[in-house]
């Protein structure tokens, strides 16, 4: 009897101090910062379902994305990866089906009518690919750009200063273009002016749509040269979907989207030789790993390995090794 008391009394310390574990958990997760609390952009599991004669396409399936405030950042992505879909999503033209996503502090899936309006005037501009949807082909280049202003009630700049349209057009090198109208403007000259009207209403974010993509290598060059003006000399975080591999080995960051989730991500890092003075840029690709612990495996090496369905996983001190499954059926 002694003996079955004991182990009793043994059971049920176990399942006290299991349960105090549990409670020390949970505290703990309560108390961690929310995800995305200090970035910019915060997407955290965001899912975009399209119904078409009663099909269902997910354009986004659980999707992670941080964006911290300053960054000039590219997504990439092969074509129907959602990335278009994701751009919509950040600059309030679409509204996602599940998920979260912040921007500058605002929910973008909480907004009725007026504040998805209000946010699309005030903390986001939009710059589009095709050059002739971004500006007014009856104004001129001032006119184009003072237009957001007006919009927002704010036609006169601050005192002393030169108007806000004739400061950004001189920023953006194309000043020679202010009484111009877009036809009588080159292609780049056009895209340089629409960069200037995004950026109007000093907007958080700064997004572009491949805007290099009806541009020649030397123009594309110009263009991307502008929005690292615009994000050095405002600050403005700048996000720019292309396919310009060009464009795309200039920013700091790079994050490809695939199959609705990011996929990879590169970091490019500036060292300088003290010896030389000579500064080197290195560059490195990383797996994202999702909020549900997923993980993209790129294709080529799942490819080179015959991985399929299932792969098999070993647990180290300090990393995880991923081996193909040989196991069969």
């Amino acid at each position: 009897m002694t003996g079955t008391r004991a182990g009793a009394s043994s059971g049920a310390d176990t399942e006290v101090r299991t349960l105090s574990e549990l409670e020390e958990r949970a505290a703990a997760r309560r108390d961690r910062p929310a995800y995305g609390h200090d970035a910019l952009i915060a997407c955290d599991r965001l899912v975009r379902i399209f119904t078409t004669d009663g099909v269902e396409v997910q354009a986004l399936q659980g999707l992670d994305l941080l964006v911290t405030e300053g960054e000039l950042m590219a997504l990439v992505g092969a074509s129907g990866s959602g990335k278009s879909t994701l751009m919509n999503i950040l600059a309030g033209l679409d509204v996602p089906t599940a998920g979260q996503a912040k921007v500058a502090g605002r929910d973008l899936l909480s907004m009725d009518a007026k504040a998805r309006l209000d946010y699309r005037r005030e903390v986001v501009g939009f710059v589009w690919q095709q050059t002739a949807r971004n500006l007014l082909p009856y104004l001129t280049a001032a006119q184009n750009v003072s237009l957001p202003l007006q919009l927002r009630g704010r036609r006169r700049g601050a005192k002393g200063k030169p108007p806000r349209a004739d400061e950004l057009l001189t920023l953006l090198g194309v000043a020679h273009c202010r009484d111009r109208r877009p036809h009588q403007m080159s292609g780049g000259e056009q895209q340089r002016v629409a960069i200037a009207v995004a950026l109007a209403n000093n907007p958080s974010v700064l997004l572009a749509d491949e805007p290099t993509g009806e541009l020649d290598s030397a123009t594309a060059e110009q263009i991307f040269a502008a929005f690292r003006t615009a994000n050095e000399e405002l600050g403005t975080t700048i996000v720019i979907v292309t396919h310009d591999q060009t464009v795309a080995n200039e920013v700091r960051r790079t994050v490809a989207i695939r199959d609705g989730r990011t996929s990879t991500e590169v970091l490019r890092r500036t060292h300088l030789n003290e010896q030389t003075g000579e500064e080197s840029v290195t560059s490195r690709e990383y797996a994202m790993l999702d909020r549900a612990g997923r993980l993209q495996l790129p294709a080529e090496y799942t490819e080179a390995l015959g991985m399929e369905r299932r792969v098999l996983l070993e647990l180290e001190q300090d990393h995880i090794q991923v081996w193909p499954d040989g196991g069969g059926a």
